[in-house]
């Protein structure tokens, strides 16, 4: 049958993955050892002198100054005797695009020292980048067995009932004898799990409701971004979750490094339970806010301008030109080197409508041909996925989401879990999303594991706050004084859960659900020293709250055990009957 010859060939690439890793992993760009001493290469081709800067202390603001050369096309280079392991750097351009006031970090930088303000002022670490794999590799499992779970790192250990020693930590993550991190996702029987973004990234947003070089935040009383999705870094961990981490203002984070083997130290753990582990990454924009160096280097090059050279924004960043050869040069090594020194199993693309189909091919050429394997998936809205697919990437499928719970926004267009569908919409489209949303089922996608099928992500309210508020049990403004008794389904939402999650599991596609939605918990804004009219309110967009109105309370559970228990049955449902006879070169068609 063709499914047959189709799966035969998913396995026979699987197969070719080799056992060992490869190392050749050094980039173009960034400081490299050497015996007797460091290399640094910087691209700078309209840049009319560079210096390197050697800092002393990691918060000396100027250091020892060395000219660099350049080469026709841009590049600077020096060597350095006598520099190893523990050198500080960052460099100073001058030229019309540069700014010598400045000292900034080296973009390629494996490990960086950032200070906890809304500029994110960075050097560059030299770091001994070995680590003890001990013959880890990546996971590649059939994509039609991943069971995904969506989690925020510190979220999971850092609240005091997970009795984690290092909360909210990558080693937190992984210690044993505590309720929350990896100990929760085994008890669970999760294969995967998808975390929020782990790249370091400019967590202190603007002053609230203070003007600062032409900048005014009215909206972040918190003035912090605790989800992740402004990048600084696109190589450098985030050493916010290193057992040394501050998030005291002016202090700084990832002195030492260690950001870097903590956190491969938990990607090996995670792998030997089995686990493969999944990277929301961010490539088209950074932080608005930082110093970044790309900013500082050439934004002619790296980001798309307006007429007048001022930066093209969205959401939370400054976008880059990803059909910019160097862009895409600078995207696609960072990314193989997260497969090749961190392991890292697949990427989960955020607002991967922005990439031009080229740019996203180019993208999963380069990593297949380091694992064909690799998992790849991302957010194709504006009505992409078909054409991502063709290209053989994943995509969220909101459709699945939204035939079963209802319009996102407007609650009077209820979903199937409600007995109705919303407009134009009918049986035919619920039996759709049950087969996978596939070409051959009148969906989207080339193959049914293309959709990845969810009820909640992090983004807005979660499904269970979603089916308070449009069952009409709570309303927008509601004071919520008791969140224990709160959380507590009544029997009519409690069904509702079920049902859907049965659907989630049973359906064909992957399923992935968020931290928290298995016991139908609440995000509910926490009473703070911050200023914030909404407190006791349940929350749509809770990116910036890095505290209880995140953080798992793992003493929930117990409120809707019955339906923690359905959920780990049903996964232990979808392991024991594998979906493989979907795949067919029928979907091709």
């Amino acid at each position: 049958a063709a499914s047959d010859v189709y799966k035969r060939q998913i396995l026979a690439f699987y197969g070719s993955c080799t056992n060992d890793i490869k190392t050749n992993n050094d980039t173009q760009y960034g400081s490299f050892l050497k015996k007797q001493g460091v290399e640094f290469r910087l691209y700078a081709p309209n840049s009319s002198n560079v210096e390197l800067i050697i800092f002393e202390k990691f918060d000396d603001n100027d250091g020892l100054a060395y000219q660099m050369t350049k080469d026709d096309v841009g590049n600077w280079k020096l060597y350095l005797e006598n520099q190893g392991v523990g050198t500080m750097y960052g460099y100073r351009l001058e030229g019309p695009l540069n700014n010598d006031s400045l000292i900034i970090a080296d973009p390629y930088s494996k490990a960086a020292i950032t200070q906890n303000t809304w500029r994110h002022v960075a050097k560059t670490l030299v770091i001994d980048e070995s680590f003890e794999w001990e013959g880890d590799t990546w996971q590649n499992r059939d994509p039609t067995d991943l069971v995904i779970y969506e989690a925020h790192l510190r979220d999971m250990t850092r609240h005091p009932s997970s009795k984690a020693k290092s909360p909210g930590t990558y080693k937190g993550f992984i210690e044993s004898e505590q309720k929350g991190g990896l100990e929760y996702l085994k008890q669970l029987g999760v294969n995967a799990v998808q975390f929020l973004p782990l790249w370091d990234y400019a967590n202190v947003e603007i002053p609230y409701k203070k003007s600062v070089d032409g900048m005014y935040n009215d909206w972040n009383p918190y003035e912090r971004n605790h989800w992740g999705y402004m990048p600084t870094f696109f190589m450098a961990p985030e050493t916010y979750y290193a057992s040394d981490g501050s998030r005291i203002a002016g202090e700084w984070n990832g002195k030492d490094g260690r950001a870097v083997n903590e956190l491969k130290a938990l990607v090996k753990q995670l792998h030997e339970n089995n686990i493969s582990v999944i990277l929301d990454v961010v490539i088209n924009h950074v932080s608005n806010y930082d110093w970044h160096p790309l900013k500082y280097i050439d934004r002619d090059i790296y980001f798309r301008l307006d007429q007048n050279g001022n930066f093209l924004s969205q959401c939370c960043g400054n976008l880059l030109d990803l059909d910019n050869k160097h862009v895409q040069q600078y995207v696609i090594e960072s990314l193989k080197y997260w497969m090749l020194d961190y392991h890292i199993d697949g990427f989960r693309f955020d607002q991967a409508h922005l990439l031009s189909l080229e740019t996203a091919e180019l993208i999963s050429n380069e990593l297949r041909s380091l694992n064909p394997g690799v998992i790849i998936y991302g957010e194709a809205w504006d009505n992409r996925s078909e054409e991502f697919s063709e290209i053989e990437w994943g995509s969220f499928n909101a459709y699945f989401r939204d035939v079963i719970r209802g319009d996102l926004h407007n609650f009077e267009q209820k979903g199937f879990l409600f007995g109705s569908y919303r407009p134009n919409e009918d049986k035919g489209d619920l039996k759709s999303i049950i087969a996978g949303t596939s070409k051959i089922s009148g969906g989207v996608y080339k193959r049914p594991h293309h959709a990845i099928n969810f009820l909640e992500v992090h983004d807005d309210y979660c499904f269970s706050d979603f089916l308070r508020l449009s069952s009409g049990e709570n309303k927008k403004d509601d004071l919520i004084a008791d969140k224990l008794s709160h959380i507590s389904l009544s029997p009519k939402l409690k069904s509702m859960n079920k049902l859907a999650a049965f659907i989630l599991f049973t359906s064909q596609g992957i399923p992935l659900f968020h931290q928290g939605q298995e016991w139908g918990h609440s995000k509910i804004i926490a009473e703070t020293k911050v200023p914030d009219l909404n407190v006791h309110k349940m929350d749509p967009n809770s990116y910036n709250k890095d505290n209880e109105t995140n953080w798992v309370n793992w003493n929930e559970l117990s409120q809707n055990q019955g339906l923690v228990d359905f959920y780990k049955a049903l996964i232990q449902i979808r392991k024991e009957y594998p979906h493989h006879g979907i795949l067919g070169e029928e979907y091709e068609n």
